[in-house]
């Protein structure tokens, strides 16, 4: 079976969901989008994925209010190759909520969560990916349009 690259009008290659998934679980990094006071808000937060769950951790403040509100959020993570421009970004959205507390002792052992800030007591917050959307920029040669991929 082959599979067939799909592409949008920037000619960067559209990820399907399973694909997103994946690239999210291979990166440590992340950017949690929500509302503060109204206005936008983006936070770098260490993070992993439990299925199609995002899950990390975080003190009292902001992050922690928009999570108990139940907070439609949005999360991107990537990874770029700066020299040779290349790439991938992948977004999620969903709602965000605070892991319960008979949660927390399970998933701190199965789940490989840390922080690069240091916290006492930190809370966990899970985003439920409701929908998911990545690009990825290829090499120049391999993109529609470029000489050699006319050639082929």
């Amino acid at each position: 079976m082959s599979t067939q690259s799909h592409f949008d009008r920037s000619r960067l290659e559209i990820v399907g969901p399973a694909d997103c998934l994946q690239l999210l679980g291979s990166v440590p990094l992340g950017r949690l989008v929500y509302t503060s006071g109204g206005l936008p808000a983006v936070r770098l937060v260490n993070f992993v994925l439990d299925d199609d769950t995002i899950v990390f951790s975080t003190a009292s403040g902001d992050k922690f209010r928009a999570a108990e509100r139940g907070d439609v959020v949005a999360f991107e993570a990537d990874e770029v190759d700066l020299e040779r421009h290349v790439g991938w970004t992948v977004t999620a959205v969903g709602h965000l909520s605070v892991v319960s507390a008979d949660e927390v002792e399970a998933l701190r052992h199965s789940l490989p969560l840390h922080s690069w800030l240091p916290m006492d007591d930190p809370y966990l917050l899970r985003l439920g990916i409701e929908s998911v959307h990545g690009r990825r920029l290829l090499p120049w040669a391999q993109r529609p349009g470029s000489a050699s991929s006319r050639r082929r």
